[in-house]
Order: C-alpha cells, then structure tokens, then sequence
C-alpha cells in the first residue's frame, strides 16, 4: 500500500512539473499567418508594422478615422489564431467611420518574439506609440480586449486615460482562472503569467463596458464579474444570456459596444 502511495504522488508531482514546463504551449496558441485585409473584402484597411520597445516588429492592420472626430479603437485580440479571424468583428467599426488598429502579439505572424507577460504590455505601449506618431490624442482612444486582450488592454489603460473601455469575455486574474481549469493542482502558484487584471483595472479612471457570455466555459462569467466588482466606478456589464466565448458578436453584440462607444465614450471626452 505504501509503495501504492508514493507511486500515486511520483505521477502527481510528475504531472505538476510538465504542467509547470509547458505551461505557456497550453496557453499560448501561435499562428505564423500573415493575412492580408484584402482577403477579407476590407480594401481601406492596409496591413502595417508596430515596433515595440525591445525591437519586435508586430504584424498590424490599420484604417485611420474617416473624420479626425471621430475615436480609434485599439483591438487586443485573443490568444490564439490570427488577425483575420477578427476581420468580421471589426467590420461593424470600420463600416461606422472609426479608426481601428489591429494588432498581433510578438509571438505570432512570423514577429520572432515568445509569448511572456511583460511582452504583452510592451506590445500593448508600442500600439499607443503607433497611434502617438499619427496625432491621435488619448481622449481619442478606445481600448478594445478580447479574453487575453483583456489583460492587454487594462495595463494600457491604467498607464493612460483612453476614452473608454471595452472588454470582450474578460477575467479577475489568470492565476485564478488556471486554479478553475486545473483545480487538481496547485496551479495559481505554478503559474508564470499571472495577468492580474482586477488588481490593475482598480487604478482605471475611464467609461468600461463589460461583455460575456452567460454559456462561457473558457472563461466563466464569475471571473467576469469578480473583475468588474473591482473597478472603481461600477462598469456597464452586458451579460448575452445564449453565447459563450467565441460567438458574441452572433448576438449583436457589435451594436451594443458601438452605442456604448457612442455614449459614454464620447461623453468623456
């Protein structure tokens, strides 16, 4: 029995330590695509480089603003896939006569880099730069996160005040997150990226809206709404009661974030 026993622990802390190895494969899904916006039918889009702080030359697409009144949204996308997966979500944007950058993290689109925590912010400061370089003010600035983007955004916004805020299936922190998936291991203390977003959107002095899927199973709508009780104003929180994390925009979500964009966004400006 007794060897039974730590034959059982052995495979419970040899599970742990290729969790702790891989941790950032299980996280981090890259994609080497470089798709053009043409591709999508979007021919006033052009596809663009953002240099980063530390030299890494980030795979973009940029429209500018049709009017100079009118905000540009800085699009944080998810961890995996590529930028043209989003080319739907960002019509609605582009169609309404926003400006919009799109942009893909260092590890993907053939930039060289490798997913880490601090790259992600960096990422996010080379993004502000880009708009800083083509005239665009802060109180023009819409940050936009999409599940990892979240974290993305919500650093960059807590260095800055945009014109608002959107979060698109976002969570509390990722060490709590890991802790829900993996709750047979010590995961939050495994973790190596942590993202605690709750902590950093508490220091955000700008109009948040808040969008999640009720049927999320990737991120469940509790991380949500523990990010969203530590904010310091009350943010908007639209909660689609049939979507998960992948389909909001099949709800109409899209109208939701442009009212939200059209109201409290403009208003602090």
């Amino acid at each position: 029995m007794i060897s039974i026993l730590i034959w059982i622990l052995a495979l419970y802390f040899m599970l742990g330590a290729l969790v702790f190895i891989f941790q950032r494969n299980l996280i981090y899904h890259p994609d080497p695509s470089r798709p053009q916006p043409t591709d999508y039918g979007l021919h006033d889009v052009q596809s663009v480089q953002v240099t980063t702080e530390d030299g890494f030359k980030l795979y973009a697409w940029w429209r500018p603003p049709s009017s100079n009144k009118l905000p540009v949204i800085a699009y944080f996308p998810g961890n995996a896939g590529h930028i043209g997966h989003r080319a739907e979500k960002i019509r609605p944007f582009l169609q309404r006569g926003y400006g919009l950058l799109l942009v893909g993290y260092r590890y993907n689109a053939q930039s060289g880099g490798s997913p880490r925590e601090e790259g992600f912010y960096r990422d996010g400061r080379a993004v502000l730069k880009f708009l800083k370089q083509r005239n665009i003010s802060l109180d023009r600035i819409a940050l936009y996160g999409e599940s990892l983007g979240t974290a993305v955004a919500i650093d960059l916004a807590a260095s800055i005040r945009p014109t608002c805020l959107l979060l698109e299936a976002p969570f509390s922190s990722m060490a709590a997150l890991a802790q829900h998936h993996y709750w047979y291991l010590p995961a939050k203390w495994l973790l190596l990226d942590r993202f605690n977003s709750a902590a950093r959107l508490a220091t955000v002095n700008a109009p948040t809206l808040i969008i999640h899927g009720k049927q999320d199973q990737i991120v469940p709508l509790k991380f949500a709404e523990a990010l969203a009780a530590a904010a310091p104003h009350s943010p908007e929180f639209l909660v689609v009661a049939r979507a998960g994390h992948n389909d909001l925009y099949d709800h109409g979500v899209a109208a939701k974030a442009i009212a939200f964009i059209e109201s409290a966004c403009s208003t602090s400006r």
